[in-house]
Order: structure tokens, then sequence, then C-alpha cells
């Protein structure tokens, strides 16, 4: 048998070329390439598991409502510590309340007595007028600093549309 010359330089050019072209189209089932052409990761990915929402306590509530109730009435120190104080401590019975699930009708009229020692004792804390402001606030469930923040987010965006 003679030994082609030819021949062997066309097998070994073959067998060099062979990884580049692989490489070059992504043939490499999936590892570590950018250009997956669509293909499955070999590494299953599994759904995150749903983190169960917070239980905040009573004084991290009230500090996250703080700055907003601060913001719309304009309180002065004294004033915040006495609303953070009463705040707190109504918003714990709530939390304890909500803790001993009582019936309805039981919930429903344990939750009325809180809400209105809360605001006996604010209105007792509290100059009629920021009472009234804060009173109102509540009832609008701070849905007017939403707005407004909103307002002014949409006018940045339009003004920066228009430059």
């Amino acid at each position: 048998m003679k030994f082609d010359r030819n021949y062997f330089v066309l097998v070994f050019l073959l067998l060099a070329i062979m990884p580049l072209a692989n490489a070059q189209y992504g043939y490499n089932n999936g590892y570590n390439n950018p250009y997956n052409r669509g293909r499955q990761s070999p590494i299953p990915r599994t759904p995150e598991p749903e983190r169960k929402p917070e239980n905040l306590t009573a004084e991290e509530i009230v500090d996250r409502e703080m700055p907003k109730i601060i913001e719309a009435i304009d309180l002065n120190d004294f004033e915040q510590a006495v609303v953070s104080a009463i705040l707190t401590k109504y918003v714990q019975q709530s939390i304890e309340l909500q803790i001993l699930k009582l019936p309805a009708d039981k919930a429903r009229e344990a939750a009325e007595k809180i809400r209105e020692n809360q605001k006996d004792e604010l209105q007792a804390g509290l100059p009629e007028e920021k009472f009234n402001k804060l009173v109102e606030l509540q009832k609008q469930g701070y849905k007017k600093l939403k707005k407004q923040k909103k307002k002014k987010k949409k006018k940045k965006e339009n003004s920066d549309d228009i430059e």
C-alpha cells in the first residue's frame, strides 16, 4: 500500500478545522456559549421559592409612614415624637388583634375601639388644624402624596423628551 501524501494532508486539515467549525457555529452543547441558539442549559432552572412577606414590627411600620406624615403636616420634633408614640401603640394593638384571629364581629368592634382611642389621643396631643390634616391624610390613604409625586415625575419625563 502506497502512502499518499495529499490524502494525509487532506485528512489532517479536516481534523484541524472541525473543532473550529463547531466553535464558530455554537455546536458545543450549550456549555458557556453566549450564542446558545435556543438550547437549554444543562443546569436545570428551578423557580425561586416565594418569599414570605416580612412580619414588620409596629415601630418599623410607623417608621415607614412617618416621613409621609411629616411631609404632609409639617410637624415639629415634639409633635413627631407624640404622633410616633401614639401610632406605634395602636399599630401594636392592631397587630395583636390580627394575631388573636377573633370572629369577624368581635374583630370589627375591637378595631373600631382601637381607631377611636387612637383618634382621641391624637386629638389631645396635636393642635386642632394639624390633627384635622392628619385625619384627612389617613382617610385619603396617602393617595394625594402619590398623585403629586407621579405628576412631578411625568413633568420631568416630558421635559426630558422636549430637550
